[in-house]
């Protein structure tokens, strides 16, 4: 039956939705319709409950196999076929599910600046409304009770950013050769070399594809009595209501604001030992990640005109 020949496996908020876009026209690549389908996060059922709107999007979860296979079967006889779910990386049990289920299987795995990468999610789930606390530095101090009261993988802001354990892990799973690392900056600094050396890792044709869309971009709805009231009803009313409330949340919604240096210094702490291991396990220097950045707050500009917080990887 039909599976993946490649995964794009993490991280979320660095562009993974924008890249399953930019591949999708590629001739000898199919990406599955439903670009974040998380089939290996669990073994069965997702759990019905978590954290603010976990509920509906444990409803979006792929999980029977015969669902699975479902998305790729009309990929064009001679294709690859992928999907784009960027939690494989976080969650060690999916990784071993991979593993034991397509173990030739390649892996993109797309890594960004940890302070950024949770600004950037943090914000995602204010703009949706579903963040009840204002203040980055205050979220990431909760997560651990979080974590424990069972929110899903989205809310675990400095958890997923501690990329060099996460690595270290699936390196004991795959060889080296199969699993292709990259910098988030390089999908928004040099996205044409950048899909190349994608397509070269996946063995297709290279030069066909030239940019990288602005998909997923997150904007940053100003606090007030406004955005409390309309997250409260987010919160609180049933799904169906979810989408205007969103698009009223996050209409004239700037772009994400930097943080400024004492915060990122109060952040960095959550990083530093990770970043370490990060750069023993794959011999490479992201010091710069514990030092203040050149520039900050949204790479990939100002939302564009009419679009909205992908949910699922679909965009809207």
């Amino acid at each position: 039956m039909p599976l993946p020949d490649f995964l794009i496996a993490g991280v979320p908020k660095a562009g993974t939705t924008a890249l399953h876009t930019a591949l999708h026209p590629h001739p000898d690549l199919f990406l599955s319709p439903i670009k974040e389908p998380k089939f290996f996060l669990t073994d069965g059922p997702p759990p019905g409950r978590g954290g603010p709107g976990d509920a509906e999007t444990y409803r979006e979860h792929v999980w029977r196999r015969t669902d699975y296979e479902a998305l790729f079967a009309t990929a064009p006889p001679g294709t690859l076929a992928g999907e784009s779910t960027p939690f494989y990386l976080y969650d060690l049990d999916a990784q071993r599910r991979i593993r034991e289920t397509i173990p030739h299987v390649r892996l993109i795995v797309s890594l960004r600046d940890p302070v950024e990468r949770a600004h950037s999610n943090w914000t995602h789930l204010w703009s949706a409304g579903l963040e009840p606390i204002g203040d980055l530095v205050r979220a990431c101090e909760a997560e651990p009770d979080r974590v424990a009261a069972g929110w899903a993988h989205f809310w675990h802001y400095t958890g997923l950013g501690r990329y060099g354990g996460q690595l270290a892990h699936l390196f004991t799973l795959f060889p080296r050769d199969q699993v292709l690392i990259f910098r988030y900056r390089d999908i928004v600094d040099r996205p044409a070399e950048t899909l190349d050396r994608i397509c070269g890792f996946l063995g297709v044709r290279q030069g066909l594809l030239d940019g990288v869309p602005r998909e997923n971009v997150t904007a940053h709805p100003a606090p007030g009595a406004r955005h409390a009231l309309l997250s409260i009803l987010r919160r609180t009313l049933p799904a169906p209501l979810s989408g205007p409330l969103e698009r009223l949340l996050q209409r004239s919604g700037r772009a994400r604001r930097p943080l400024e240096w004492e915060q990122r210094q109060r952040l960095i702490r959550y990083f530093a030992a990770d970043v370490e291991l990060l750069q023993q396990v794959t011999g490479e220097d992201f010091s710069d990640w514990l030092r203040p950045r050149e520039r900050s707050g949204g790479l990939v500009g100002s939302r564009p005109p009419g679009q909205r917080q992908a949910r699922n990887g679909r965009a809207h």
